[in-house]
């Protein structure tokens, strides 16, 4: 049998299994429920309110956005985290030591992550329909947008997520990542239109694909008309093709290159000193 198609056939039983065991563990439950239950509750005191120059929920408005925002926390911030933790531990160092052993790893960690995105936008969408009004699962045409716009969106950020998780050795250095990620979330239009801004925020706000995640969630999710309020007046569901496949195709380029420099550079002796910083953090 040809081995990648065996490296890859090991990474989904390798995803699969750590998919299940994720879903025992107490911590990781709570990372994924805690997070999702502040959002739901967010909304709820949302509901009330309504988009500027319309009677429609802002409540109702932010739920997509949130869950375009959750793809992009998973894909970027999940896989990252993902292999900062498994460097330090030696995990790479073992997945490198056996043949094609690092492309099973990876096609596991996308098939772990690409589980969790999709059960988290479950988690928020269900709940969300019970006192949310104006989502619109009922027209095909939702879902033969979400049928794009996710895997699109993961397409776009896992290899991103790569990438910085190669560049980063030190898991207390996420805040470098994550505090960025904040910033263009408060500039993305995801709890409120950013009409209101200044022309040159709203350009840096649309370079990202946080703006763009959030917006095709919402053209499948919300009623045609609340278009109406979006920069430009429509979904622009072309241009959201466009942004989001220029940073798939980017991120696709550039993460291999990443993962082989950091591939080679892993060591017995990079391992030791990793759990060697790490335990004094810890004392």
């Amino acid at each position: 049998m040809n081995p990648t198609v065996t490296a890859v056939r090991a990474g989904v039983r390798r995803g699969v299994i750590e998919l299940r065991n994720t879903f025992t563990n107490a911590q990781d439950l709570w990372n994924y429920f805690f997070p999702t239950a502040v959002l739901l509750v967010a909304m709820f005191f949302m509901r009330g309110s309504t988009v500027p120059g319309t009677d429609f929920s802002l409540g109702a408005r932010a739920l997509p956005s949130t869950i375009g925002m959750g793809l992009i926390f998973g894909g970027l911030l999940g896989l990252s985290q993902q292999l900062i933790v498994d460097r330090e531990d030696g995990t790479l160092l073992r997945a490198k030591a056996t043949p094609n052993g690092m492309l099973g790893y990876l096609i596991g960690k996308i098939v772990l992550i690409s589980a969790v995105s999709l059960i988290g936008v479950v988690l928020q969408l269900t709940p969300g329909l019970f006192f949310l009004d104006g989502i619109r699962l009922g027209d095909p045409g939702a879902w033969l947008t979400l049928a794009w716009v996710v895997p699109l969106g993961l397409v776009a950020t896992l290899p991103l997520g790569a990438v910085v998780g190669s560049l980063i050795e030190n898991p207390r250095n996420m805040g470098l990542v994550v505090l960025p990620i904040f910033g263009l979330i408060a500039l993305s239009g995801i709890f409120y239109p950013i009409n209101g801004l200044p022309g040159w925020l709203q350009g840096v706000a649309q370079v990202f694909p946080v703006y763009w995640l959030g917006l095709g969630m919402r053209s499948a999710l919300l009623p045609a008309d609340l278009a109406a309020v979006e920069l430009g007046g429509s979904w622009r569901h072309l241009e959201t093709l466009g942004v989001l496949g220029a940073w798939a195709v980017l991120g696709l380029v550039l993460a291999p290159v990443v993962l082989r420099r950091m591939a080679r550079r892993e060591s017995g002796s990079r391992v030791a000193a990793r759990r060697e910083r790490a335990m004094q953090r810890v004392g």
